[in-house]
């Protein structure tokens, strides 16, 4: 059957006011359209719902049946559309966002501080995944949305560049290459390299970066956060590349970073289910991290 809602409403209130002239104006129409609402819904029932006479509306049977379930069931209805409307202005609640370290580290921080000031009745619950991790959180619906590097299969999600972040070169400052201001990655041939392990986001693109500039290094060890890698660099196990934001923002008291050319940089992504909006209150936090993403851009 093809019933509508305003069929329902229509019949809900003839069966209250008695009278098709009020019914309408209760409804918003006019006699005809109640008339033919009810002409229409009969018509789906295959049953007359009313009596209609010059002086009177009279339910039938089947009508004061319709008429005491609906009053509920459209109360209900009523009560649940009301509900979820209100959620479009809700001020408080919980927003989970999963991240990969390196954006929880130095991107984030700034994003939950901004978000305390801002909407302070907003919960920012922030999960340090790593990338597969973080991924894997938002395709389960764990989180409203994750801060990821650009996945490599996003058929599922819908995602939206908001930085873009630069690798870089990261040695001792009495390292042989520091003394130049930039580097191709061509100077890296033949280097002993202390990379991010696979897990990360990032290291498939240091990976092709490298494979497509024809370089051949020795890559000593793979850790799998950039702060144990810098020890690493800082011990002289070998030298690494990182992105930018990899470094912390008061920057590596012993050691330096080198941009490296042709620029390669990583794309920063805010990634949710494909067709699966994020709720009202997930959709500001969204904006607030693109906000702050562009600040520090």
């Amino acid at each position: 059957m093809n019933v509508t809602l305003r069929q329902l409403r229509v019949f809900r209130a003839i069966a209250d006011a008695r009278n098709f002239s009020r019914a309408g104006d209760q409804v918003g129409l006019s006699q005809p359209a109640v008339s033919r609402s009810i002409h229409e819904l009969e018509g789906q029932l295959g049953l007359k719902l009313l009596d209609r006479t010059t002086r009177e509306v009279v339910l039938t049977d089947a009508g004061h049946s319709l008429a005491l379930r609906l009053a509920r069931m459209l109360d209900e209805l009523d009560q649940s559309l009301a509900e979820v409307h209100s959620m479009a202005g809700a001020r408080r609640g919980k927003v989970r966002v999963a991240a990969s370290p390196t954006l929880s580290a130095n991107l984030m921080p700034a994003c939950i501080a901004e978000c305390a000031q801002r909407e302070p009745e907003i919960e920012f619950v922030l999960l340090d995944r790593i990338q597969q991790d973080a991924l894997d959180s938002v395709r389960a619906g764990e989180v409203d949305f994750g801060v990821v590097v650009e996945p490599p299969d996003a058929d599922d999600l819908h995602c939206e560049a908001i930085l873009n972040d630069p690798f870089c070169l990261v040695l001792p400052p009495d390292h042989r290459l520091a003394a130049r201001r930039s580097l191709r990655w061509s100077a890296l041939e033949g280097e002993a390299l202390v990379l991010l392990d696979h897990s990360s986001g990032s290291r498939r693109l240091i990976d092709e970066a490298l494979a497509r500039h024809g370089v051949r290094c020795d890559v000593r060890q793979q850790v799998g956060h950039p702060t144990t890698a810098f020890r690493m660099v800082e011990r002289g196990i070998g030298i690494s590349v990182m992105p930018a934001l990899a470094a912390p923002p008061s920057g590596l008291a012993k050691l330096v970073m080198r941009p490296l050319l042709p620029r390669v940089q990583r794309s920063i992504m805010l990634a949710h289910r494909r067709n699966r909006a994020p709720a009202p209150l997930a959709q500001r936090v969204w904006a607030l991290i693109r906000e702050v993403a562009a600040r520090q851009a």
